[in-house]
C-alpha cells in the first residue's frame, strides 16, 4: 500500500517538476521476476527505473546507516528495502535478495557498480541472477543528475535492453564474471548510444 501511494505521488511530482519521462523497449521486459541491472549516474536514477518498470514492484539493497532513523527505516521497509553493511557485506548481501527474487513477487534493482562515482563493475548482480535463476535486464538513465538540474526540465530516458539469462553452469570464477561484465557493459553502451549517440557521462560530484 505505502509503496504504490508513493509510486504514484514520486510519479506527479517528477511530472510537475521535469515534464514527461521517456521510456525505451518495455516489451522486453519479462512478466516474472528479474533484475534491473545499469550504471548508477544519480542518487534518483533508482526512482526513474522503477517508474519505467511499473506495475512491476522492486525491492532494492539500502545501506543500513539509513534504517537507523525510525521514520525511514518504516518507510524503506515498507517499500521493500533490505540493509546491507557495504563495507562487510556478508552472505546475507546475497541470500537475502536470491530469496525475495525466489518468491516470484517482486523484482529488484541492482547497480554493479556500487556506486555513482565509480564505474567499475562488480559481480554480484549476475551471482545473484544465477542463484535466483532471474534474468538481468540491462537498463540505462540519461537525463539530469543533481535535483537542481531536475527543474531545468531536460529530457529524462530510461531504456531497457535484450533480458541476459545466465547459464546455471556459468563458472562464477574471475574469467566468468568478466566475460559477463563485459556483456553487461557492453549493453549499457549499446542502451546510451540509442538513446543518444553522443552522450558522454560526467560524474558532477567531481567537478
Amino acid at each position: 500500500m505505502v509503496y504504490s501511494f508513493l509510486r504514484i505521488l514520486i510519479r506527479v511530482l517528477l511530472y510537475i517538476i521535469n515534464g514527461r519521462p521517456h521510456y525505451l523497449n518495455r516489451k522486453k521486459l519479462p512478466e516474472g521476476s528479474y533484475i534491473l541491472v545499469g550504471p548508477h549516474r544519480t542518487w534518483f536514477d533508482p526512482i526513474y527505473y522503477a517508474l519505467a518498470a511499473s506495475p512491476k514492484k522492486f525491492s532494492f539493497m539500502a545501506k543500513e546507516e539509513l534504517f537507523k532513523n525510525p521514520i525511514i527505516r518504516w518507510i524503506l521497509i515498507h517499500c521493500y528495502a533490505f540493509s546491507v553493511n557495504r563495507k562487510n557485506p556478508g552472505p546475507s548481501a546475497i541470500k537475502i535478495p536470491v530469496n525475495i527474487l525466489r518468491e516470484g513477487k517482486l523484482s529488484m534493482i541492482i547497480f554493479p557498480s556500487g556506486s555513482r562515482h565509480t564505474q567499475h563493475l562488480k559481480g554480484g548482480a549476475v551471482v545473484i541472477a544465477k542463484m535466483a535463476n532471474v534474468p538481468i535486464i540491462p537498463t540505462v538513465y540519461q537525463g539530469p543528475l543533481t535535483f537542481k538540474s531536475l527543474f531545468s526540465r531536460k529530457r529524462t530516458t530510461v531504456a531497457f535492453g535484450d533480458p541476459i539469462q545466465i547459464d546455471r553452469k556459468q563458472r562464477m570464477d574471475e574469467a566468468g564474471r568478466n566475460a559477463l561484465d563485459e556483456q553487461l557493459q557492453g549493453s549499457f553502451d549499446k542502451l546510451d548510444k540509442e538513446i543518444d549517440p553522443n552522450f558522454k557521462y560526467v560524474d558532477v560530484s567531481k567537478k
